[in-house]
């Protein structure tokens, strides 16, 4: 499979951890037994991207064997390697996170997140990010819903605890493109990666993507 993806799609997909529409209807027909004879369990995989960069990829899968046999190859198609089971879990965290326009006013949405039982907020490009326990992101997101203050996403994620540089623009590429191919794949539920890549390195791809 040869992705050509939209690179500021898959950067902002990736650093959002969102997951594709289809692949929640995926997961939701698997967990309610919608696929009959089947039996389909969670797991997940880790590995390394080009540059050092820590992939965390979360499955629902009906074979380990068959999904581990195909992730590894994309891995390894791609300039990255799968790892041992907490080779780099531990460098991420799970927790609830929800994007929010910076539109509103920082203290009134601080006020109403903290009251919630949000534990951050911080600015993230042109959203503000709440951060969360992931057994607050019900009462936090319905604390913003009974203030009137609209969300754009707010999803159970892995946030990495220190991120990777990404320096060339090689590699930036090829880290984008291994991410891609991963949510690509059927049994893949979710991707998570520590690269931090600059708006410098990421206009050039973007630029040179539209040659």
């Amino acid at each position: 499979m040869d992705a050509n993806p939209n690179l500021r799609a898959v950067y902002q997909k990736a650093r959002d951890s969102s997951v594709p529409a289809d692949t929640i209807e995926r997961a939701i027909k698997r967990g309610a037994g919608e696929m009959e004879g089947v039996v389909y369990e969670q797991a997940h995989y880790e590995g390394y991207a080009p540059g050092g960069v820590a992939v965390y990829v979360e499955v629902l899968t009906d074979n380990r064997n068959r999904t581990g046999s195909e992730l590894r190859t994309i891995f390894n198609r791609n300039g990255g390697s799968l790892a041992e089971p907490g080779a780099v879990a531990w460098q991420f965290e799970r927790k609830g996170v929800i994007m929010a326009s910076q539109g509103v006013d920082e203290d009134e949405i601080m006020a109403v997140a903290l009251e919630a039982g949000a534990e951050d907020l911080s600015a993230d490009g042109d959203f503000w990010r709440i951060t969360c326990d992931p057994t607050d992101l019900p009462s936090v997101r319905a604390g913003l819903e009974d203030a009137d203050i609209a969300f754009e996403t707010a999803d159970l994620t892995m946030l990495a605890q220190q991120t990777v540089s990404v320096e060339a623009s090689d590699n930036a590429k090829s880290v984008l493109r291994l991410i891609d191919l991963l949510e690509d794949h059927d049994d893949v539920n979710g991707v998570f990666a520590n690269f931090d890549i600059s708006d410098e390195i990421l206009a050039d791809l973007l630029e040179a993507l539209a040659e």
